[in-house]
């Protein structure tokens, strides 16, 4: 895919367990005065599907960051389609688009966890084929809403929409709102991110993003779309250190905040080192067209890393 059809971006994919809205309030305007393009968080109600975890609403606390910064988008990493029906997603949407002035990114997924749905009451679907149907045609009606237009719901659909119809517009009026798609699923969810998607995020290692890249073409081959049109976003972890005795000991403390046994980093999951050294791991997905780098920032926040990540992003660019 071509590399230079969108800008350079990074950002924080911020984790609402275990942590505070002071921890975050905090990390969110040390992002936005350090010119990050993007901000994001889960959407579950439990953290990983364990009650006893602390976890915070996503759509409020994108709402609470988007009255409180200035230049990054804001956005859920993404969105269960599962949990809400589309008809209030759309309004959401539109309301944090107005509350940030036109920087909400509406990110959208499946849905995948199934105790948190069990526990809550809320249908999970049959399977992971039936939440794709779901969330297809949630993805079509909200884009029909955010268009300005009077949307009903086709015959034998999940959902039951009659003539129903959205004021106000976006920020940038009608449409104007982009759609992230995330997920790797060659048979459905790429070609749905083909069909339906501005940005589409995945995660992994290069050979993996190549072969699903390789996927994402063919897809919009079959559709007569040009895929340089969407851009590509993907997340590793990132600690960024003079030292690697540093860096290791701030994900060893990571994950004894969660209660997770320790265990030996991933490279492909965790970048850690100097910004040269994530600027040089950058590359190889930089030439797939994976331009918008967001950092998985578990808690206790990484601030060190939040502050010198934008080195990495002037060394990429220059």
């Amino acid at each position: 895919m071509r590399t230079d059809r969108h800008p350079i971006r990074i950002g924080l994919d911020l984790d609402p367990t275990q942590t505070s809205w002071a921890a975050m309030r905090d990390v969110v305007s040390r992002a936005d005065a350090a010119g990050y393009d993007s901000l994001w968080t889960w959407d579950h109600l439990y953290g990983t599907d364990d009650p006893r975890q602390s976890i915070v609403e996503g759509w409020t606390t994108i709402t609470a960051w988007a009255a409180i910064t200035t230049r990054p988008t804001v956005g859920l990493l993404v969105g269960a389609n599962t949990l809400r029906n589309p008809g209030l997603v759309a309004k959401s949407a539109v309301t944090v688009d107005h509350v940030s002035g036109g920087r909400l990114v509406l990110g959208l997924g499946s849905g995948w966890r199934p105790r948190e749905h069990v526990d809550h009451g809320i249908p999970f679907g049959s399977g992971f084929g039936e939440r794709l149907d779901w969330l297809e045609e949630s993805v079509v009606l909200i884009r029909g809403l955010l268009a300005g237009e009077t949307v009903t719901s086709p015959s034998g659909g999940h959902y039951a929409f009659s003539g129903a119809t959205h004021l106000p517009l976006p920020v940038r009026g009608a449409g104007g709102i982009r759609i992230l798609i995330g997920g790797g699923g060659e048979r459905r969810t790429i070609p749905l991110a083909a069909r339906h998607a501005d940005i589409w995020h995945h995660r992994g290692s290069v050979e993996h993003l190549a072969r699903k890249v390789d996927v994402l073409r063919e897809a919009c081959a079959a559709i007569g779309r040009d895929p340089d049109e969407l851009e590509l976003a993907f997340d590793p972890g990132i600690v960024i250190r003079d030292e690697r005795a540093l860096a290791e000991q701030v994900v060893a403390e990571q994950q004894r905040h969660h209660m997770a046994d320790h265990r030996p980093i991933d490279p492909d999951a965790i970048w850690i080192g100097r910004p040269e050294a994530i600027a040089e791991r950058w590359e190889p997905y930089l030439a797939l067209g994976f331009r918008h780098l967001i950092a998985d920032l578990p808690s206790p926040y990484d601030l060190e890393t939040v502050e010198r990540l934008p080195e990495v992003r002037s060394l990429v660019a220059g």
